[in-house]
């Protein structure tokens, strides 16, 4: 039987978690802290950002939240710090750190 996500506790044994490498239920990264394991962080520079949003669809964690129109700051608690977001950014907007 398959576990959800959400069902899963301290007090789950191993011998009931679902198979791995199978899918049984969509959309299950928010529901994971996956942004610990980054190792770099991405920074954004608000005074280069025009809002173009292009680095918004890029982004494969959806990490880069917009809200009327306007990106806001990263969620850091998904981003794994990929930097693909860099190399989107035509304004040199976004930068990495340690």
């Amino acid at each position: 039987m398959a576990l959800k996500a959400s069902e899963i506790n301290e007090q789950t044994r191993w011998q009931d978690l679902t198979e791995g490498l199978c899918v049984y239920e969509p959309a299950t990264s928010k529901d994971f802290m996956t942004g610990e394991w980054r190792t770099q962080t991405p920074i954004l520079d608000k005074e280069k950002c025009k809002q173009c949003l292009l680095c918004v669809p890029y982004c494969p964690d959806s990490s880069i939240p917009v809200k009327d129109g306007k990106r806001l700051d990263f969620d850091y608690d998904h981003c794994k710090g990929c930097g693909i977001c860099v190399k989107a950014c035509p304004f040199n907007a976004i930068r990495m750190e340690d």
